[in-house]
């Protein structure tokens, strides 16, 4: 299908309110904190906010929509997606789920400070999920109040537009816009409370299910809702698959095996973390989906996780992803077991998980060290003896890797040195002075394996640093910049929010004059809050 490139005005949006129209709705529509039974989605209005302030939108998602950027300046715009105001055919609606929480059941969770609007027909027929989070209450909020923080939203919103520029499957964000009133929240839980700028975003996907809106299902032995949801999910978005019943059903647990394990190589190829990879943070599409205490690798350190909550067990680490997927996945098979009533086929395919996550990560590991495969020997350990180097000195992954960009095409030269390419990779080190002599002479063999296997790999020379940089960002948005643009936002100056979004609309781009934001973490950033760690308040 091609994309249509007409514009549209916001008032012509046309809503398919298919999630709502097709699947059970609750019973009662009383807006309080309950176990919702039999239902996929429970009917809510969002809040009214008292000031609402556009601080920004993506023209890249409006245009998902056919909305012209203009559209996002108009006040109409602003009071829709703050909450204030409904659009014809919108039906907002919060849905039910469950999840596995840091590995164990926590039963009915849902959306409890996100109301989806209704779902937009775009002119090319795709379908779009328009989501606030931080609009108010709903009846899966338990004891919360279901606001968020400008903190928290303004993450999301830049996250969301980073990771799609840089190619990785993602929710989107439309808009980020301030309410006008105050949220108290305790950051870090820790019992010093205190009002932070409420805000609200929108987000906007084809889809917003999880592992866990078919898990609740399962758990309680509500078959006859978790065919419903699991045939219109077939239905709506995996049409490709036949008609529901057994096979689709399999083949459905196929698809999310797939898609999840190519999303998990993903993350680990730009240094991402998710920080909560509970099953009800997990797309059933494979996209990446709730940004909380997410962070990006700075020194590379496979055990680094950027969640407080998760510090002590770092169940959730950059490289327990990939084994995590796989352990989420399961729980998602358990949950369409009772549709199929057979192990073996889940069995055979969780297997095959591990499979594609293996073949997805070599070559992700081979492009990013410009080379066509890992497939020759020995290129197994010259990969580990790359990392157990950038773990033994602090190392920037993503400016190690980008400046091996660099190191690649003059160790092709017939005369070079290791201090040329220590010269390349010298930003790279938090410090560099602290290597020494055996250091140096390992990453000197290091070299030398590597110099060795680029050569027997064929190429023109400029052609293999194109493609390296095409795999290896300069930029990324680092923790430490998100939250200078969360203290610059907070006294009152939105402009840092759009050059950061402006400067991630090419990650894989030099940039000239913008050259700092690709530096190493600053030293006051290693362990203040929200550069360093975070946690799940919002």
């Amino acid at each position: 299908m091609q994309p249509r490139h007409e514009t549209i005005t916001l008032e012509e949006l046309r809503f398919d309110n298919s999630f709502t129209r097709e699947l059970p709705a609750d019973q009662e529509t009383v807006n309080r904190r309950r176990q919702v039974h039999a239902a996929c989605f429970s009917r809510v209005q969002p809040l009214k906010v008292p000031m609402p302030q556009l601080l920004t939108c993506s023209p890249e998602t409006a245009a998902l929509l056919n909305l012209p950027k203009e559209e996002c300046n108009r006040d109409i715009f602003t009071q829709v997606f703050s909450g204030n105001t409904l659009l014809p055919g919108m039906d907002p609606h919060a849905t039910c789920y469950g999840g596995h929480q840091f590995g164990n059941w926590a039963g009915q969770l849902g959306d409890g400070r996100a109301i989806n609007l209704g779902e937009v027909l775009n002119l090319s027929g795709e379908r779009y999920m328009l989501q606030l989070k931080g609009a108010g209450p709903t009846p899966y909020s338990r004891n919360a109040d279901g606001l968020a923080v400008l903190r928290s939203s303004l993450r999301e919103f830049l996250c969301s537009e980073a990771m799609h520029h840089l190619g990785i499957p993602t929710t989107r964000a439309l808009s980020l816009i301030l309410t006008g009133d105050p949220v108290e929240r305790d950051m870090f839980y820790d019992g010093h409370p205190k009002e932070e700028p409420g805000a609200v975003i929108c987000r906007v996907a084809p889809n917003f299910i999880r592992f866990g809106n078919f898990e609740i299902f399962a758990a309680r032995n509500d078959l006859a809702t978790l065919q419903q949801l699991t045939n219109y999910t077939i239905n709506t978005f995996f049409p490709h698959l036949g008609t529901p019943g057994r096979n689709s059903y399999i083949a459905l647990f196929r698809e999310a095996c797939r898609s999840t394990a190519k999303l998990m190589v993903e993350w680990l190829r730009v240094g991402f973390v998710h920080g909560v990879m509970n099953t009800d943070n997990m797309s059933i599409l494979g996209l990446t989906i709730d940004y909380g205490p997410y962070g990006w690798l700075e020194g590379y350190d496979p055990a680094w996780t950027p969640n407080t909550t998760d510090a002590a067990g770092r169940r959730y680490c950059y490289g327990r992803q990939g084994q995590i997927a796989h352990w989420n996945l399961a729980k998602l098979a358990n949950a369409l077991y009772p549709l199929v009533g057979e192990t073996a086929p889940f069995e055979e395919i969780l297997q095959d998980y591990s499979r594609i996550f293996d073949q997805h990560r070599q070559e992700m590991m081979a492009a990013k060290l410009g080379l066509r495969n890992l497939s020759s020997t020995g290129d197994e350990a010259m990969v580990e003896e790359l990392f157990l180097l950038l773990i033994e000195k602090e190392t920037d992954m993503t400016i190690f890797f980008r400046a091996l960009g660099e190191v690649a095409e003059i160790l092709l030269e017939d005369e070079c040195s290791v201090e040329e390419c220590r010269a390349l990779l010298h930003p790279a080190w938090y410090q560099p002075e602290e290597l020494g002599p055996e250091y140096m002479q390992r990453l000197a063999a290091w070299l030398a394996v590597y110099r060795e296997r680029l050569r027997a790999d064929a190429g023109e020379r400029g052609e293999r640093r194109m493609r390296m940089h095409r795999v290896n960002p300069k930029y990324v948005f680092r923790n430490y910049l998100a939250q200078q643009a969360i203290d610059q936002a907070e006294a009152g100056n939105y402009e840092p929010i759009s050059e950061l979004l402006d400067l991630l609309r090419r990650p894989y781009d030099e940039q000239p004059g913008r050259e700092h934001f690709a530096a190493r973490r600053p030293e006051w950033a290693r362990n203040r809050p929200g550069s360093s760690m975070l946690s799940c308040s919002s």
